[in-house]
């Protein structure tokens, strides 16, 4: 009876099974097809050799890393940087999407939206010209700050390695803030309007619907995001820190990426670069295993 129930199940939703179909198989011929080459990682890995016939090291490499004074610096600076990007990048684009939700006037709306949308499309290329251009010495923050008589020189803000994660940060969070609404506007949409009809009848303000009603109807959305940010935490990426680096930053600019990129795969460290991953994707394993437990047992909702 089981298995007849769960065929019928499975043939009403035939066409949502064959929609998802090409994205299952992207996921097994992208992410999990590719793990087989962890075995790398204990190896001595040269190429032009089958993978088969490599010399075995067994944990050589991850020893060797974890003795590495540069290792704990790219790690110190990528989870600053992360933890700098999710209390103060997570939290906008829910305030944003609560905002635009209250705009009534549609057109204006649009064109808000369409605005915060368009850095998303900008290559961090040109994000970080256009910030190292408004940073520089006769850039327009340092004018500003001249005319205003709050610095009697030009601040070298590219140069300080104490302002490199804010730049960074801020930079990512303009880029990125837009887009990031999206979904929770997909998931305002979601909310009875019957809810928001009952509470003007109850003389609730505009704000008090917004705090009790929508935040609320969201917060599923929010926790599942929450835990993916968590989970990714180590996975910042090095695009906009390599091209934001300058040389005086640089101590404070190697991230995980950067630091396989450059001990690795740079060097032709394969194995070694292999070994900084796989302790990449534990980590990450980890933290969202436990960021799921987490959220389970303080707010009820969970990802899986």
């Amino acid at each position: 009876m089981h298995s007849k129930k769960l065929s019928n199940k499975l043939w009403r939703q035939k066409y949502l099974i064959l929609m998802i179909f090409p994205f299952i198989i992207w996921l097994i011929i992208f992410r999990y097809i590719p793990l087989w080459g962890w075995i790398m990682a204990f190896q001595d890995y040269k190429p032009g050799r089958p993978i088969w016939n490599q010399e075995w090291v067994g944990f050589r490499w991850f020893v060797e890393m974890f003795q590495d004074p540069d290792f704990y610096k790219a790690m110190r600076n990528t989870l600053v940087m992360s933890f700098m990007g999710l209390i103060f990048g997570f939290p906008l684009p829910i305030v944003l999407a609560l905002l635009l939700n209250e705009i009534k006037n549609i057109a204006f709306k649009r064109t808000v939206q369409t605005i915060s949308y368009l850095p998303h499309f900008v290559s961090w290329v040109v994000v970080a010209s256009l910030v190292s251009e408004i940073l520089s010495p006769s850039g327009v923050i340092n004018q500003i700050l001249q005319k205003l008589h709050l610095t009697n020189y030009p601040i070298m803000f590219m140069a300080e390695p104490r302002y490199f994660w804010w730049i960074v940060t801020f930079s990512d969070i303009w880029k990125e803030l837009g887009w990031n609404t999206i979904i929770y506007l997909a998931a305002i949409t979601s909310i009875n309007p019957e809810l928001y009809e009952a509470a003007t009848v109850d003389g609730a303000g505009r704000f008090r619907k917004m705090i009790s009603i929508t935040l609320p109807g969201i917060m599923p959305t929010v926790t599942v995001l929450l835990i993916l940010s968590i989970g990714n935490i180590i996975n910042i990426g090095f695009e906009k820190q390599f091209l934001l680096r300058t040389a005086a930053t640089r101590d404070v600019a190697d991230v995980i990426d950067l630091y396989i990129l450059t001990y690795g795969i740079g060097t032709g460290r394969y194995s070694f670069g292999t070994a900084a991953g796989v302790f990449k994707s534990v980590v990450s394993l980890v933290l969202l295993v436990f960021a799921n437990w987490f959220s389970k047992k303080t707010t009820g909702y969970r990802m899986m």
